[in-house]
Formats: C-alpha cells, structure tokens, sequence
C-alpha cells in the first residue's frame, strides 16, 4: 500500500506542471467571460479554445508516436482536436450549431474508441441508454426537422462515450491507479454539460446555465485527458497479454 501511494504521489507530481497552461486559461476564460459568453466574438472564441489546445499540449508532452501502445493517447488527442473545432462552431451557434454537433459527436466516437469495448458490461450500458431516452423525451417536443435526428443521433454516441468509460473501471483494482477514474469522471462530467445545453437551448432557462456548462465542460476534457497518463502501459499490458493467449493457443 505505501508503494502504491508513493507511485501516485510521483505521478500527481511529474503531471502538476504540465497542467499548468490548462488552469492559466481557464482562470482568464472565466475572468474575462466568467458572467455570459460572447457570441460572434473573435476573442472569445480565442479563449475558449485555450484550455483544450492547452490539453493537447498535455497528451503531446505526454508521449506521442505511431506506435501501438500510443493508440489510446492518440484517440483522445483526436477527440481534443474535434472537441475544439465544436467549440468554434459553437461560439456562432446561429450559423454552425448543427456543425458543432457533428463536430462533438465525432469526439465521442474518438474517446468511446479510446476507452474499448473490454469489458462489456451491458447492464451499464442499459442504465446509461435508459437515462439518455429520458432525456430525448424530455427535448423532442421541441425538436423539429433535421435537428430532432442530430440530437437523438448524439445522445446516443455520448451515452455510448459514457458508458465504455463507466465500464473500464473496477472501483478496488483502479483506485490507486486514478487515471481510469479520471476518464470515468471526465465522461460524466461532459455528459452534464452537454444535457445543460440541449435543455437550455430546447426546454427551458436553466439558472447560471454558462458557468455550469462551461465549468463541467473543461472539467470532464481534463478528467478524459488525464486517463493517457499511464495509457501506454495499460496498451503494453493489453498486447503482452494478447501475444500469450495467442502463443497458448
């Protein structure tokens, strides 16, 4: 046990510093945009992106190559890079919301990939899909056209986001090594600032509706951008273990 905090004490330690970019540009997103955001501003639209392109840096300065054991670090790299195209189409929601939204939804798809399909666990995933058709119920009245299949479509992609990060976690095994819990959480979190959006934009005013969506958006990149910490030898591990079953066989 006192190995295993001080393995995660070192690892809290050498990732602290690369964060730092990240907290700058919230802190400055939310000094200078912190009360409403700023449509069709050009500034705005400039610090928003910051802590996402910080991020990257993060999973750049991390390790990054070609090779296999980078494949989940790449995958969220990519979703990064979707995620902050989205947010450019957001800040002019009038022209690109529709954008945007595919944008996101090809985010998900990238961080769902990150996080496999091993193991399954379906009952998670009916739990999460259950709580995703409560939601659709609740914005489809005032859904209309091509926007009602956008929506339905991406609920369906974040959900299935959520529910692969959900299940990649064992509580007692992952506990020590954090970063699965910091993908499961991160997942979560974007979860709820994407359904504050939809609802606020489809259902009804939602109090403080910018300071929560925004605060539980940069929350839920960090938490998914912290889980490639030690990616690379979850990737080692999972290969290893793979080369043995097939030299078994």
């Amino acid at each position: 046990m006192n190995l295993k905090v001080f393995l995660l004490s070192f690892q809290l330690k050498s990732v602290g510093p690369k964060l730092v970019p990240f907290f700058k540009t919230v802190a400055i997103f939310f000094v200078l945009f912190g009360e409403d955001d700023k449509p069709g501003s050009i500034v705005y639209c400039i610090v928003k992106c910051l802590p996402v392109i910080s991020l990257m840096l993060f999973v750049l300065l991390n390790g990054m190559n070609l090779a296999e054991y980078y494949r989940y670090s790449r995958r969220v790299l990519i979703g990064l890079v979707f995620s902050c195209v989205g947010d450019i189409c957001l800040v002019w929601p009038e022209k690109y919301f529709e954008l945007g939204i595919l944008m996101f939804a090809i985010a998900q798809v990238s961080y769902a990939r990150a996080f496999g399909w091993r193991p399954l666990k379906p009952y998670h995933g009916g739990a999460v899909f259950l709580v995703g058709s409560l939601i659709f119920l609740l914005l489809s009245p005032t859904l209309k056209g091509i926007i009602l299949y956008l929506v339905a479509g991406y609920i369906t992609l974040i959900g299935t986001m959520a529910w692969r990060a959900v299940a990649r976690v064992e509580l007692m095994d992952d506990l020590w090594t954090w970063t699965k819990l910091c993908g499961c959480g991160g997942a979560l979190l974007f979860v709820i600032s994407d359904v504050t959006i939809a609802v606020n934009k489809f259902a009804f005013r939602v109090p403080c509706e910018h300071q929560i969506i925004m605060l539980t958006y940069y929350a839920a990149q960090l938490g998914i951008t912290l889980s490639v910490v030690d990616s690379p030898i979850d990737e080692l591990l999972e290969i290893s273990g793979n080369m043995q079953n097939g030299a078994v066989k």
